[in-house]
C-alpha cells in the first residue's frame, strides 16, 4: 500500500468481508484457528503497514486506485486495532475454552465489520467521539490557565 492519506474503499470491504466470512467459517465448523488469517493480516497491517488480504485484493482492482471512494487510512488503522483486538480475544478465549468470552469477542467484531460494510463505521463513531472528548478536553485546561 502506498503512504498515502486514503485507502480505495473494495481493500477495506475485503479486509471487512475476510472478517465475517471467517469468523462465521470459525462458528460453523468449531476451527478457531481459522482466525488466524484475518488476525495475522491484521497484525501486519497495524505494526508493518502490510496487510495481505488488502495485497491480494489490490490484484483484482480494474481501476487506478484514486478513481474508488477513499477511506481515511488513520480511521481504519484505528478499526484495524479494534479489530485485532476483538479477533486476538475471540482465538484466546477459543484456545482456553472460554466460550461465552469467545463467542463476545467474535460477535463484536464480526457485527462492527457487518455495519461497516452496511456503511456505518463503528470505529470512526468511537474515533470520532474520542476526538471530540479530547478536544474539548483542552479546551476546558486552556480556559483556566
Amino acid at each position: 500500500m502506498s503512504a498515502s492519506l486514503s485507502i480505495p474503499r473494495p481493500l477495506v470491504r475485503a479486509n471487512q468481508w475476510t472478517i465475517v466470512l471467517t469468523v462465521a467459517a470459525v462458528w460453523i465448523t468449531g476451527f478457531h484457528h481459522l482466525l488466524l488469517i484475518p488476525l495475522l493480516a491484521g497484525f501486519g497491517g497495524v505494526l508493518f503497514n502490510f496487510n495481505p488480504i488488502m495485497r491480494l485484493a489490490k490484484q483484482f482492482l480494474k481501476k487506478p486506485m484514486s478513481s474508488y471512494i477513499p477511506e481515511d487510512r488513520s480511521d481504519q488503522r484505528f478499526n484495524q486495532i479494534l479489530a485485532v483486538f476483538f479477533l486476538a480475544g475471540g482465538y484466546i478465549s477459543f484456545s482456553f475454552g472460554w466460550t461465552i468470552a469467545a463467542y463476545t469477542f467474535t460477535i463484536m467484531v464480526v457485527t462492527a465489520a457487518s455495519v461497516a460494510i452496511m456503511g456505518f463505521c463503528v470505529g470512526c463513531f468511537i474515533r470520532f467521539q474520542w476526538k471530540q472528548w479530547q478536544y474539548r478536553r483542552t479546551k476546558t485546561s486552556k480556559s483556566f490557565s
